[in-house]
């Protein structure tokens, strides 16, 4: 299941204004995590990746063909996505809205299959929102709705995964719960990218892209020294990244 996604010389531009400036940087098979401040280009890069905003230069490729080059229902079979501010509403339930994950595969009108039933049930199991299958979304709190559109995600069950801000309205067991699956999905051979503010959470990513003002100023392992001191640098020393037994954590600094 195992596909790379990758950024060459990548420059896109929002209202007339340069939000990524020669972007390249590879994506391969395992959890990364983009962090950096406010304002680096972190979603700008996330949603260029899924094929949402064009680029004035460079080229976006996933598994070595440009991302332009696959047709539109190849594409959304391989690239999942949850974007920051996800939202479904009306009279679905959230089994329907997580079914709607299936659409890739099915068109607009395919007929659901037992196989497609069995993958909305995994991804719901996985996110732990089976208990309210059947209730709609505007009744569930902001945590719960989180869940149900990550399982929507998860039940396209395509190579890469992108998500934008996961743990949005989560409570720190499930923010734990997410980080477990995202390195299981990792592990598992598929090519998961997140954007994450929480660097405690980002620290426990295989790799990590540190953004700052649209470029890239930093890839590596989670281990990485050199990685560690750019992120002290991007966040202006607001914080030190120190090992404590076998995880890195973010100390603040006064």
């Amino acid at each position: 299941m195992s596909e790379r996604l990758e950024t060459r010389d990548l420059v896109v531009e929002r209202g007339g204004r340069a939000v990524l400036h020669g972007v390249s940087t590879p994506f391969a098979p395992g959890w990364t995590a983009i962090v950096g401040p406010n304002g680096a280009g972190k979603s700008t890069l996330l949603r260029s990746l899924a094929g949402l905003h064009g680029a004035v230069r460079g080229q976006i490729r996933l598994d070595g063909r440009s991302l332009d080059g696959w047709r539109p229902a190849e594409r959304a079979r391989r690239i999942a996505w949850l974007d920051q501010q996800g939202e479904a509403g009306g009279e679905l339930t959230a089994r329907d809205i997580v079914a709607l994950g299936r659409l890739p595969h099915l068109g607009l009108f395919g007929a659901p299959s037992a196989a497609d039933a069995e993958a909305v049930r995994r991804a719901m199991a996985l996110t732990e929102c089976e208990a309210w299958a059947d209730r709609r979304l505007h009744e569930l709190s902001g945590g719960e709705r989180q869940r149900v559109l990550l399982a929507r995600a998860l039940a396209v069950e395509a190579p890469v995964l992108l998500l934008d801000e996961p743990t949005t309205h989560l409570d720190p067991p499930h923010q734990v719960a997410l980080v477990r699956l995202l390195q299981q999905l990792g592990a598992e051979g598929r090519t998961v990218v997140s954007v994450l503010h929480d660097l405690p959470l980002a620290l426990l990513a295989d790799r990590i892209v540190v953004m700052a003002e649209g470029r890239v100023r930093a890839a590596g392992p989670r281990d990485d020294p050199a990685l560690h001191a750019v992120l002290g640098e991007v966040f202006l020393g607001a914080v030190r990244i120190e090992r404590v037994g076998s995880a890195w954590i973010a100390v603040p600094q006064p």
